[in-house]
């Protein structure tokens, strides 16, 4: 049987993970399933959707854990970087990937838009605009 809850919003972009990222994002999810439930299965059901490939293959354009991202939404033109919820800080534009919008953010690509849901069940939508992978080339 067909889940219907996908008719009732726009389907989601395809999105791409480095096998890096898949795995240690996999192991976060894991790790706060408990405290964290609804974040856990929205980042998993990220990386199931997401097309793995290698970290050295990994395009420059896609957004992936340390990223810059310029992105356009309903409240504005923000820059952010997408970190790891330890390194997180809302004054410095650093967003946790245990976020909903960190996790709406993962694996896409400049000029791609996605709708994601925010803590106070409000729908949004936004639209990246650049991403620089400086600091995720490790």
């Amino acid at each position: 049987m067909a889940n219907s809850k996908s008719t009732l919003h726009h389907a989601k972009p395809k999105i791409v993970v480095s096998d890096v990222d898949e795995k240690r994002l996999s192991g976060l999810a894991s790790a706060v399933a408990d405290r964290m439930p609804e974040l856990a299965d929205e980042l998993l059901g990220e990386l199931d959707r997401a097309k793995i490939v290698s970290q050295r293959t990994m395009p420059a354009n896609v957004v992936q854990m340390g990223s810059a991202v310029e992105y356009a939404a309903d409240d504005g033109q923000r820059r952010v970087t997408l970190v790891y919820p330890g390194e997180a800080d809302i004054a410095q534009g650093k967003i946790s990937i245990l976020t909903p919008i960190g996790t709406a953010l993962i694996g896409l690509t400049e000029g791609q838009s996605i709708e994601w849901t925010a803590r106070d069940e409000r729908r949004h939508r936004l639209t990246v605009l650049n991403v620089r992978n400086d600091a995720a080339a490790e």
